[in-house]
């Protein structure tokens, strides 16, 4: 597929997906015109980019797990699963931080319905 189809297939922007080649956590070939070309399975991929890079992973960090995350599992080394556990641990501090916030501002809005 071509870059519009699979920038509206995915949601993403075709800036985007540009980035995301440029930082190689995509990839495609070229027609002979020069078009950039997908396998279907790249909407996939971007949707799980979107994922990681908002669960707040860095370019870097998803250039280095993405195939590990697409590698089965009975592959995977003890240091790649120590690096896969640091980034859940990473994420699941974020959660508790949001969480706490998310309860500040729950008592927040309950005292000012209070006042109303």
């Amino acid at each position: 597929m071509r870059i519009g189809e699979l920038a509206e297939r995915s949601g993403v922007s075709v800036r985007s997906l540009r980035y995301y080649e440029e930082q190689g956590l995509l990839h495609s070939t070229r027609s002979e015109s020069g078009q950039r070309l997908y396998l279907a399975a790249a909407v996939g991929r971007v949707v799980l980019i979107q994922r990681l890079y908002a669960a707040g992973l860095s370019s870097r960090t998803l250039r280095e797990l993405l195939p590990c995350l697409e590698t089965p599992v009975e592959r995977y080394t003890p240091l790649l699963l120590d690096r896969l556990t640091q980034e859940r641990d990473r994420m699941n501090a974020q959660i508790s931080e949001l969480m706490h916030t998310r309860d500040r501002l729950e008592a927040v809005i309950g005292t000012a319905g209070v006042a109303s």
